[in-house]
């Protein structure tokens, strides 16, 4: 499934080459998670096929070229043109493969690619916690600011209503825990159409395996929160917001692999989600308490949250009337530069209109001055012109 990691079509694709070969296969198939974080499995490569790291070789080449492109297109943004760039320097950034080695697929690579997406993952839920929060806060400073802006009688309108919505909200059916024999049998019944009194935890599992892998992925689990969800969120009422229906399905899913995925692999077998079904907790499972019902975050909390706007808006403030007077220094240079443009063409066009005069005045007059004839011969008179300009 789709790990949401800016690496990760390369990480498909490599696990996709990787599973090709027999070996390896065979390998990956028999290792356990600890065998797979540890880079145990990454002394297996040098075991695959020619072709095989032939290919890994090229995919390698290309996720180094792609970095590359992303490190420029950064650069540009934020440095002058024709600057040049320690690319190596700057690779040494991505964790996810060996930039010493930029041309083939080692063990080493293998094994930097598994940490880093065992690491990042790890992260990667933490990290949509944390925005969530920032989410909540701000959604919760611009109620407070849009109260701050309204008369007594206003606020008090306002403030019935928020709590008219809150509590409309809460009026749902009861939530199953997610994993818990009610919260599986209901899916069951109702979204597999089954009769409850028949439920089985293997044929559900077997049900709800849609790729056949044999293991339920995360996307997979989450599907299964479907329907309790839609008990609490709407997306036709005012009152159910979208956003905070996505983290408690990211809540529900934790809560799953918590309790049923053994091997923190991030993936459920069959035989632990068998396992899970032997817990008292599968069949005493009390209701499960929503976001809504949680405290996100602190008045502390928000309280930093709002300096911190603050600040930003102040900083945000501060660069906006830096470029309003560089934007009026422009504006006064460009009146500057276009008197000099409208006096230089006055110029011009004055020196045409000398020009055209100069050229439609009569021509100078010539004079014809006759000068007394010198000696010729008889019968004959010698003429010398003298032509004087006038």
């Amino acid at each position: 499934p789709d790990t949401g990691l800016y690496y990760h079509r390369y990480l498909q694709e490599v696990i996709n080459v990787l599973e090709t070969d027999s070996h390896f296969r065979e390998k990956l198939q028999a290792a356990n998670a600890e065998d797979i974080k540890s880079g145990k499995l990454s002394k297996e490569l040098d075991f695959v096929s020619h072709h095989v790291r032939t290919k890994l070789d090229e995919l390698k080449r290309q996720e180094v070229s792609r970095l590359r492109m992303l490190l420029k297109a950064k650069m540009d943004a934020t440095m002058e043109q024709n600057v040049q760039i320690d690319h190596l320097g700057l690779l040494k950034q991505f964790e996810h493969l060996d930039p010493q080695n930029q041309h083939t697929f080692e063990a080493r690579d293998l094994e930097l690619l598994i940490q880093a997406a065992t690491k990042d993952l790890e992260n990667y839920d933490a990290a949509h916690h944390e925005e969530f929060k920032r989410y909540e806060m701000l959604k919760e400073h611009e109620r407070r600011e849009y109260l701050k802006s309204l008369d007594e009688e206003k606020r008090r309108e306002e403030e019935a209503r928020f709590q008219e919505l809150r509590q409309k909200h809460k009026e749902h059916p009861k939530i199953n825990v997610p994993g818990s024999r009610d919260q599986l049998k209901e899916v069951w019944e109702e979204t597999d159409g089954l009769d409850p009194s028949e439920f089985n935890p293997k044929t559900f599992f077997k049900l709800h395996d849609t790729n056949s892998d044999g293991v339920l992925d995360e996307q997979e689990l989450e599907a299964l929160f479907t329907k309790e969800l839609e008990k609490v969120y709407d997306p036709r009422n005012e009152e159910d917001d979208m956003l905070e229906m996505e983290e408690e399905r990211l809540r529900m899913r934790e809560h799953v692999m918590k309790n049923v995925d053994l091997n923190q692999d991030r993936l459920v077998t069959l035989e632990e989600f068998l396992k899970s079904t032997e817990k008292k907790e599968f069949n005493e499972a009390g209701g499960w308490e929503t976001v809504d019902e949680t405290q996100v975050y602190s008045e502390a909390e928000l309280q930093r949250f709002e300096a911190e706007l603050a600040a930003q808006e102040a900083e945000l403030g501060r660069r906006a009337e830096q470029l309003k007077r560089q934007h009026q220094d422009l504006q006064e240079q460009q009146v500057r530069l276009d008197a000099q443009k409208k006096e230089y063409q006055q110029a011009v066009l004055h020196m045409e209109q000398r020009k055209t005069q100069q050229g439609e005045a009569p021509a100078e007059e010539l004079k014809f001055q006759a000068q007394a004839p010198h000696a010729a011969p008889a019968g004959k008179m010698a003429v010398q012109d003298s032509w004087v300009l006038s």
